[in-house]
């Protein structure tokens, strides 16, 4: 399946019926020509996530410094005042019994240190896309769920705080994976509702996981009338069998 990334970005919009462009996160060497670097302040790098939607971007680690937390499992370059940002970090956490001493070694850090972080649209990433992000609603993220399970013959993870570990998770594994988020990627990511988590994909084999999304949203589609039309009937004192539940559905133009 060789198709391009702006065609991989408008079958996963449609199928999932995302409300934000999916986003490309890459780690090159070097950033290439026509990609500007990142202008202005981020409080934390999950930022970076919904402005990418639009506009392609570099970083580098003085973009990530104001997050103690996004540099760590970026394993970006640290200053000594952002170590001493990270350590109390950790103490803040760990009185609120939010990240004890224990949870930290499972919480993942990307195995290389990158010189650089792109972030693009995904339809027009000018990179190899290493991280494919998504917004998804709890029903986008069951299509998503179903999909991996079929390429991978495995269930992702739901992965919690701190919700820029599910890069890392993806990066270092190839594997996909979801995060529900946490409470700063939410204050911090107007975007990032209550409703919604983060859905990731590994960009290689990019194509095949696209391909089952976009048939499982078809399915579940079809088999959502199916149930819908079904449910009525019983409910109006009918016994159906299967058959002719898909039969009434069809005859409804379902």
């Amino acid at each position: 399946m060789n198709q391009s990334y702006s065609e991989l970005a408008a079958t996963l919009t449609r199928s999932l019926r995302l409300a934000q462009a999916p986003v490309a996160v890459s780690f090159p060497e070097s950033v290439p020509d026509g990609v500007p670097a990142h202008q202005g302040h981020a409080p934390a790098g999950c930022q970076f996530w919904r402005e990418a939607a639009t506009a392609a971007f570099a970083t580098s680690a003085k973009d990530h410094a104001l997050c103690a937390v996004g540099s760590y499992t970026h394993n970006l370059e640290q200053s000594t005042s952002l170590q001493k940002d990270l350590e109390d970090c950790l103490m803040i956490f760990g009185g609120l019994g939010y990240v004890r001493p224990d949870d930290l070694p499972l919480i993942p850090v990307l195995g290389a240190q990158p010189k650089h972080i792109v972030y693009a649209p995904l339809a027009h990433s000018p990179l190899p896309a290493e991280v494919v992000l998504l917004f998804c609603d709890a029903s986008q993220a069951l299509i998503f769920s179903e999909a991996v399970q079929q390429v991978e013959h495995r269930n992702p993870p739901a992965m919690g705080r701190p919700a820029c570990a599910v890069i890392p998770q993806v990066k270092n594994t190839g594997l996909a994976a979801l995060s529900l988020g946490c409470c700063g990627a939410r204050a911090y990511v107007d975007t990032f509702t209550a409703d919604l988590v983060l859905c990731a994909l590994p960009g290689i084999n990019l194509a095949a996981y696209v391909e089952r999304i976009a048939a499982l949203a078809a399915a579940n589609s079809t088999l959502s009338q199916f149930h819908h039309r079904r449910g009525q009937d019983i409910a109006a004192g009918s016994t159906p069998t299967v058959q002719e539940s898909l039969a009434a559905m069809q005859s409804s133009g379902g």
